[in-house]
């Protein structure tokens, strides 16, 4: 067996998932070498995949689930738990992270996530963000300056923006009381050092 075909280190004790990345991806309606491509792999080994000569990684796992718009749990063949469709106010716990409050606004493990966003002034607003997927905001209260790639927009009340988010982009309160947004996103798992390129130079967005 050349190196090439050695198995993936640590993925032994995964169970057979090939016939799932298979079903999977035709049910996306992806061709091998589209689906391959995506993914950052060869059709020649995502083929290996699905006739199980090799095992994927958990990296290769996370990335199909994004494409296929599923989760690993599936893509290992495991049962779906059972979720409510209504999120209660009462059950949205807020979250604080790098000075923006979160508070859960859908069900976990699907193929969206939607988060109600407090954003104060002058919190985050240096930072650039960059990662595969789409995103969706509306300003429910303040004033919202985003930045996408090269241009610059004000958002009131009421505005809406849907954009995909390999489009460079950063998100900062117009206004001292800072601004609250709706805001759904097709990224499921991505480490913060893949959504973050950093604070720009030249000033304030």
């Amino acid at each position: 067996m050349s190196p090439s075909e050695a198995p993936e280190p640590g993925v032994a004790e995964l169970p057979a998932v090939a016939p799932q990345l298979r079903a999977l991806r035709r049910r996306a309606s992806l061709t091998l070498e589209t689906a391959a491509r995506a993914a950052g792999l060869s059709p020649a080994h995502l083929s290996r995949l699905e006739t199980g000569q090799r095992q994927p990684s958990l990296p290769m796992l996370l990335a199909l689930a994004r494409i296929y718009g599923t989760t690993v749990s599936e893509l290992l063949g495991e049962t779906a738990v059972e979720r409510d469709a209504v999120i209660r106010a009462a059950d949205m716990e807020p979250t604080a992270a790098g000075g923006w409050t979160y508070w859960q606004a859908g069900a976990s493990g699907r193929g969206m996530q939607a988060l109600r966003v407090q954003v104060p002034h002058g919190s985050q607003g240096d930072i650039v963000r960059v990662h595969p997927g789409e995103e969706w905001l509306h300003v429910l209260a303040g004033r919202l300056r985003l930045r996408l790639g090269d241009g610059t927009h004000l958002l009131t009340r009421g505005d809406s923006a849907h954009f995909d988010s390999l489009t460079p982009h950063r998100i900062a309160a117009a206004d001292p009381d800072g601004v609250e947004l709706l805001f759904v996103h097709t990224l499921l798992q991505s480490p913060t050092a893949t959504l973050c390129l950093g604070p720009l130079t030249g000033g304030t967005p």
